[in-house]
């Protein structure tokens, strides 16, 4: 099987439209993890994805009668600019059949490459059924994203690539690597990566990487057989997909050594890997092959070894990047995040943040409840990862204080940190005031330190957004024969600082 893979690769015509992609070295991985890590950077074709080489493969074999009549596909994305890129460099109609769901920014995507597009329906599935429908009804050839084995040597040009590299990079040309990496969604792209390369060195480890909430091909091969999984999730879009195909199995089955899964904070903090080593910003699947990458040398003990990941794609829409960013601190261990119950009494701020110390904080949420305790949200930044995290958990509970890990609380990190506060029931002679102050490790315990044991903060909202200055939301408790002292504190404090007592916000959602 391997051999009559590596002859369709060899034949394979990809260069018309695909560009031969950079293998780069990542440094800063491969210091951090102790491995020689080099990135296959896919998310340079001129799609910003692997998915072209497969696609065109397919499309440049049809005959003059099968070109003539034109291809169509199903696809919400990086095959479909595939398929319609192709079918424009060659020449051929080409329609592309979306669920009414796609973004716009891909619909437009592929209508720029001169493709007709049909929108039906509310899931790939239902796309997918009507292409074939109309495949059949029009005699236009379907190109499959993963499941045909034309499409699969098209996307194994990509390890004949990675081979041909590491032997230009040594003085011996005897280079090769000892482990690769791949997403799998469908399954194309290991297929053809892990039957070209085992038939060139059975040695070489061909391990593939899923998102732990879209398992297809890692279900498949423990039952020994496809499965259908019943929902898949979809933050990594470009691998969310229920069956891995027939034919991707049957090659994987042989080929390929090991299957890892992902959570969506390991997938955003190799987000943030592949960015600190190559400055540029992936796609969550094209990012998936870097967070197993990461999880697998460290869970197998694995030094010293050459290592390629492949990233395979780029198309991530600009408003994910926040979400991307708060959780990668979290897949990196670099956050924790923590409910904490403390004294509802002045200065028991300060005191929990002294033991806090000079750790950065990336948020601090709080609401008065009542006269007795204050529940906390808190975001802590660690430097030694889970022993730090562990270590701190253990000084604060030794310290009587009442703490709930939310680092792995996936409800508490996507709504609950924002839905802390309220309206302050019982809450008297309160004042709302923005604050600003630069920040700096231990910013915010020298803000609590200004502001002294004098008066009660009944309403604390903190959240460190990357920014140069640190931005506080604070409910003072001030009785009005203080108000005075109160100016004098303001004044003095060397903040800038706005009072939002008046404001409408306020008084309608928190007072």
């Amino acid at each position: 099987m391997t051999e009559k893979y590596k002859k369709l690769v060899d034949q394979a015509e990809v260069y018309d439209v695909a560009i031969q992609t950079p293998l780069e070295r990542a440094t800063g991985l491969s210091a951090r993890l102790n491995n020689d890590i080099w990135i296959k950077r896919e998310d340079l074709q001129p799609v910003h994805s692997f998915k072209l080489r497969g696609a065109y493969n397919k499309i440049a074999k049809l005959s003059a009668v099968e070109k003539e009549k034109g291809v169509i596909t199903a696809s919400a994305g990086n095959h479909a600019q595939g398929v319609a890129l192709a079918a424009s460099r060659l020449g051929l109609k080409a329609l592309i059949v979306m669920p009414k769901t796609t973004p716009a920014i891909k619909v437009s995507s592929v209508k720029a490459l001169g493709a007709e597009i049909e929108l039906v329906g509310n899931a790939y599935d239902d796309a997918y059924e009507h292409a074939i429908e109309r495949a059949n009804s029009t005699g236009m050839t379907f190109v499959h994203p993963y499941d045909d084995p034309v499409v699969i040597a098209g996307q194994g040009t990509i390890a004949k690539e990675i081979l041909q590299q590491l032997k230009d990079e040594s003085s011996d040309h005897s280079k090769q690597p000892d482990i690769v990496f791949v997403p799998v969604g469908g399954g194309g792209l290991i297929a053809g990566i892990a039957a070209y390369l085992k038939s060139v060195n059975p040695a070489i480890r061909i391990i593939g990487v899923e998102p732990d909430d879209a398992p297809c091909m890692y279900e498949a091969l423990k039952a020994g057989k496809r499965v259908v999984l019943n929902q898949v999730g979809i933050f990594a879009d470009g691998v969310a997909v229920k069956q891995a195909g027939e034919e991707p199995f049957r090659v994987a089955q042989s080929c390929v050594d090991d299957m890892v899964l992902v959570s969506t904070d390991e997938i955003c903090a190799s987000i943030k890997d592949i960015f600190d080593d190559t400055r540029s910003i992936t796609e969550p699947a094209g990012a998936l092959a870097v967070a197993g990458m990461k999880k697998y040398v460290v869970e197998k003990n694995i030094n010293d070894q050459l290592i390629v990941a492949i990233d395979s794609g780029a198309n991530i829409n600009f408003d994910r990047l926040r979400h991307v960013a708060e959780r990668a601190e979290l897949g990196e261990h670099r956050e924790a995040l923590f409910a904490v119950t403390i004294p509802e009494e002045i200065g028991s701020f300060r005191k929990f943040c002294e033991l806090i110390g000079l750790r950065g904080m990336t948020e601090f949420n709080y609401r008065y409840a009542d006269e007795k305790h204050a529940h906390i949200f808190v975001g802590i930044q660690l430097q030694k990862g889970l022993t730090e995290k562990n270590e701190l958990l253990k000084s604060l509970r030794n310290d009587n204080y009442v703490v709930e890990d939310m680092t792995d609380n996936e409800m508490a990190k996507l709504h609950v940190r924002y839905m802390v506060g309220g309206r302050g029931n019982g809450v008297k002679n309160e004042r709302l005031f923005r604050f600003e102050f630069p920040e700096r490790p231990g910013a915010l315990l020298r803000f609590l330190n200004y502001m002294g044991a004098r008066w009660n903060i009944s309403l604390f909202h903190y959240r460190n957004h990357g920014a140069a200055y640190g931005r506080v939301l604070a409910g003072i408790q001030v009785p009005k024969e203080e108000n005075e002292a109160l100016q004098s504190f303001l004044q003095n404090l060397g903040y800038s600082w706005w009072e939002e007592t008046d404001n409408p916000a306020y008084n309608m959602f928190l007072s």
